[in-house]
């Protein structure tokens, strides 16, 4: 449990770390994006208190990507910890992510282009808790 726990910390690290940087380089690529970010009507101030919850979720979803990694570690047979972690991460964007944003682009009023970098966002962000998990896991 405690290897579990660590995983999933370090995880949830490289997920807010690697968040913060896209979203940053999506940003200035596309100013549009912050404009949306910043729409009241949309999205929380992040003077809200609840928008504090935010930096739990990288932490949250590291323990559960190590958790499942823990359980499922058989199924990726590969010899490198690099093919093992990208398989890991490819497979739970396909599973989570993509519904996931299909759903969010039809229900919600956001753009593609908001979608289309989250989507983008969480398949870099898997693949990095992968390569951990298969990394500290074998």
């Amino acid at each position: 449990m405690k290897k579990i726990v660590l995983t999933g910390i370090l995880a949830g690290l490289a997920i807010l770390i690697v968040a913060m940087l896209l979203n940053l380089l999506f940003n200035l690529v596309f100013p549009s994006l912050q404009a949306e970010y910043e729409n009241a009507n949309l999205f929380r101030p992040w003077s809200d208190p609840k928008m504090s919850i935010f930096f739990a979720y990288p932490f949250v979803l590291g323990i559960v990507l190590a958790w499942f990694w823990d359980k499922t570690k058989s199924l990726f047979k590969q010899k490198s910890f690099w093919n093992r972690g990208f398989s890991f991460g490819l497979m739970y964007w396909i599973i989570a992510s993509i519904p996931g944003m299909i759903i969010t682009y039809s229900s919600f009023q956001l753009s593609l282009l908001i979608v289309l970098s989250w989507t983008i966002m969480g398949f870099v962000e898997a693949v990095c808790a992968g390569l951990i998990c298969a990394a500290m896991n074998k």
